[in-house]
Parts: C-alpha cells; sequence; structure tokens
C-alpha cells in the first residue's frame, strides 16, 4: 500500500503536473477536431489511423526542410483529406459513416507504417521551449503553464477557443443546430451539409495537428505506431466529456494523469513494468461504462446539476445523413 501511496504523493508534484500537461497537448487538439465534428452530426472514426498518418508526415515534411513549422501544415492536410472522405462518403454517397471511418483507420494504420519504415530511428528538430516572460517566474503556475512551448499553449487556447465558439457565437449555435436538428436548421437557410463538409475537415485538420504534435514534439521521431492508439482513446474521451469542450480536455488530463501514475508504479512494481503503462487504457474505458450505466444515469436524473456537470446526451442526429428534399 506504501508504493501505490508514494506513487500517488508523486503526481504532485509541480514539475510531474508540468510533463501532465505538456504531454497532453496532442490529444486536446485531436479531441476537439472529434468533439467539432461529432457536434456537427460527423462521426469521424478514423481519428487514430489519421492521427498516425498525420504525425508520419508532419514528421516527414519536418525532417526532409529540416523546420519543424512546416510539418504542422502538412499533417493538419492529411488530417483534412481523411475527414473528407468520412464526410463525402456519408453526405454525397450515402455510407454508413462508421464502416467508412474505420475501412480508413485500417488504411492510413497500413500506409503509415509502409511508407515510415524508412524514417525509423530518425529525428528532426523538435518544438522549441518558449517561457512566457514575467509569467514564467509566478510560483507553480508559471512552472506548469508558462514554461512549456508554443504547442502546448495553442493545444490550450484551442480548448478556450472551441468552447466560446460553440455557446458564444452565433455560428457555434449553428454548428450544434446541424447535429441536433438539421431539417429545422435547414428550415432557418442554413446549408447543413456544406457546414458538415466544413466543420468535419476543420476537425481533421486539428486530429492531423495532434498526430504531428506526438512525433515533433511529445515523442520526438517516427517508429512503428507512435501514437498507440490515442485515437482510439479520443473517441471515448469525447464521448466521456460528453461532447462539451471543458469536460472532454478535463477527460484528456485525467487520462494523462492515470499515465503518469502508472509509471510512477514500475519502480514500486518492477515486476508489472510491462503491464502497467497499458492500465489507463481499460480503466477510461471502464469510467466510460460507468458514465453510461442505466444505474448510474437513473441516479444523475434526480440530480440536475451533477448530471450537467457529469454528462450530456450526444448530438441527436449524429451518424445520420441529411437529405434535401
Amino acid at each position: 500500500m506504501s508504493g501505490l501511496w508514494n506513487a500517488f504523493v508523486e503526481l504532485f508534484d509541480t514539475r510531474t503536473i508540468a510533463t501532465i500537461v505538456a504531454v497532453s497537448s496532442p490529444l486536446l487538439f485531436a479531441s476537439m477536431g472529434e468533439t467539432i465534428s461529432e457536434k456537427a452530426g460527423v462521426i469521424n472514426l478514423s481519428v487514430d489511423g489519421s492521427m498516425m498518418l498525420s504525425a508520419l508526415a508532419g514528421f516527414v515534411v519536418a525532417f526532409e526542410f529540416e523546420n519543424v513549422w512546416l510539418g504542422f501544415p502538412a499533417a493538419a492536410a492529411v488530417g483534412v483529406a481523411v475527414a473528407l472522405i468520412v464526410a463525402y462518403g456519408s453526405i454525397r454517397l450515402s455510407l454508413n459513416q462508421v464502416a467508412v471511418g474505420f475501412v480508413l483507420f485500417a488504411l492510413c494504420t497500413e500506409l503509415s507504417r509502409f511508407l515510415g519504415s524508412s524514417y525509423v530511428g530518425r529525428q528532426p528538430e523538435g518544438v522549441p521551449a518558449w517561457d512566457i516572460p514575467w509569467l514564467e517566474s509566478i510560483p507553480f503556475f508559471g512552472q506548469v503553464l508558462f514554461q512549456q512551448n508554443l504547442m502546448v499553449y495553442l493545444a490550450i487556447l484551442t480548448v478556450v477557443a472551441t468552447y466560446f465558439f460553440m455557446y458564444r457565437t452565433r455560428k457555434g449555435l449553428e454548428l450544434q443546430g446541424i447535429g441536433e436538428r438539421p431539417e429545422a436548421a435547414h428550415s432557418r437557410g442554413i446549408p447543413v451539409n456544406r457546414l458538415r463538409y466544413f466543420y468535419t475537415a476543420v476537425g481533421g485538420a486539428l486530429i492531423g495537428i495532434g498526430g504531428a504534435a506526438f512525433t515533433l514534439d511529445v515523442k520526438l521521431g517516427w517508429s512503428d505506431r507512435p501514437t498507440r492508439n490515442f485515437g482510439w482513446i479520443v473517441l471515448a474521451i469525447v464521448i466521456f466529456g460528453g461532447w462539451h469542450p471543458l469536460r472532454v480536455a478535463v477527460g484528456v488530463l485525467l487520462f494523462r494523469t492515470l499515465e503518469a501514475y502508472a509509471l510512477n508504479l514500475i519502480p514500486e512494481f518492477p515486476s508489472l513494468s510491462q503491464v502497467l503503462p497499458s492500465i489507463p487504457f481499460p480503466l477510461m474505458i471502464l469510467a466510460l461504462v460507468i458514465v453510461n450505466w442505466k444505474a448510474v444515469l437513473a441516479w444523475l436524473d434526480r440530480y440536475p446539476f451533477l448530471r450537467a456537470i457529469l454528462r450530456s446526451d450526444p448530438p441527436t442526429a449524429i451518424g445520420t445523413r441529411f437529405e434535401i428534399n
């Protein structure tokens, strides 16, 4: 028990918290992208494969041109291309979004392995650290939030901007409208399918940037499957966070905290060193199951305040095709 407690206490170390924030940036980008896409009514199940192929594209461009900043738009372009295939398959071809997304996941995964085989072990220049003057000296918050790099700052700003856009602007209300009641949105003159293309592309761009943030920042360099099934965790976190940007961000931090805890346990339980790093994955899925358990939902219904914090229902028209009569 002392080993479990010691590992838990280590989570409150300022350096550990700063690391959790730093390594959360790829998942923050990708989860915001998937939240936007699903809010518009399109499920992009290709997230894991899209992140991996985007991570490769960003890495290759940054490595070949010796410029880390060129890698992110390249990765975003790949993410957009994959997302638009999902949108086109659903909107234009009337295909099942889940089926198209899963096929693209498999295709992108295998393609990234094939194309990236010659780049294994190579490393480009990573994203440089960028401490924010004056703010970096603030006790605790300075080290945690203001001694990071530009991609971490952009990830945090993306969360704030996504929340503000969705819930504080007219365009954000339109975004929610096309995912909740596309017929009503269309009757008000809102181009439902055009906006679904647009927001799916925006979501794909963020997913692509999230992929590049792995190979150009968090885990510098290319290896076999560098994103390690994080795309599936993104899908789970979006559901766990109730399609709300701030709660989704909390889900990302919770997942990364579980990872840090598992790593802290390795010195205490060296015989489980191969198992412990994988524990956060099933725990996150378990949390998702608990949140959606009927008994838990019935209990939350008695406390509207807690229900508003812990859960929200999915967009009504998610995964459906809108046809103009």
